[in-house]
């Protein structure tokens, strides 16, 4: 709870500035001089070449699902899961076998409704494993302790549908707590003390994809709320 150059075209003054020692050299034999002027132009030719190479453009920001493993997320989909675009998000992760524990955590704590009903948020979704690494009595904890549960699952809501360079950065979250998250928007990561296992850092497996209310991120480790 994820993958994206051209180079600027030369521009066309160019042959215009390559064709002024020429013309110059050509004004010069016609006086007759001895001097060489084609070849003291030379270097300036080279200058403008020089000066007027092309650089790569920024890459383009991603526009679609980032993340190693949208296949495996939503295989039905092809990693490209266009069809949850209009389902309210507890439904479009309720809908993943993958999700299941988040689906069974988000109706302890009573908040179906609460992120169905908010608009334009971001959600940080923990898959079964991230919850599996935590231990075997770790969720059963959880489930049985509603105020810690809903503490746990709202700072994994963020304010905004977060575009991956948006989603790199400081933020509050629907806790009230603040999140950073580091790397790149081609890999976003939350540093290892930031998760509830505090053994790895929390990696996006499939993200930036759209509910009809949210932007979800599905990620590989349980988040902890500060303090």
């Amino acid at each position: 709870m994820a993958p994206r150059q051209t180079r600027a075209a030369v521009p066309s003054r160019i042959g215009g500035l390559l064709a002024v020692p020429v013309l110059l050299a050509g004004l010069a034999g016609c006086s007759g001089s001895d001097d060489e002027p084609t070849a003291r132009a030379t270097p300036s030719a080279t200058a403008a070449e020089t000066s007027a190479e092309p650089t790569p453009e920024a890459a383009a920001a991603p526009t679609g699902p980032i993340g190693p493993g949208c296949e495996q997320v939503f295989p039905a989909a092809g990693g490209a899961p266009a069809d949850l675009a209009t389902q309210p998000v507890s439904a479009a992760v309720g809908a993943n076998a993958q999700l299941s524990t988040l689906t069974a955590a988000v109706g302890a704590a009573n908040l179906v409704d609460v992120l169905n009903t908010r608009e334009e948020v971001t959600v940080l979704a923990p898959t079964n494993a991230a919850f599996d690494a935590l231990g075997p009595d770790a969720v059963p904890a959880l489930l049985g302790d509603v105020p810690r549960l809903t503490s746990l699952l709202t700072h994994h809501v963020l304010p905004g549908r977060l575009a991956p360079a948006d989603l790199v950065g400081d933020h509050v979250t629907l806790n009230g707590d603040p999140i950073t998250v580091a790397g790149t928007a081609e890999a976003p990561t939350v540093a290892a003390e930031g998760t509830l296992a505090g053994a790895a850092p929390a990696t996006v497996v499939c993200g930036n994809v759209p509910t009809a209310n949210a932007t979800v991120y599905v990620i590989d480790q349980v988040l902890a709320p500060v303090g």
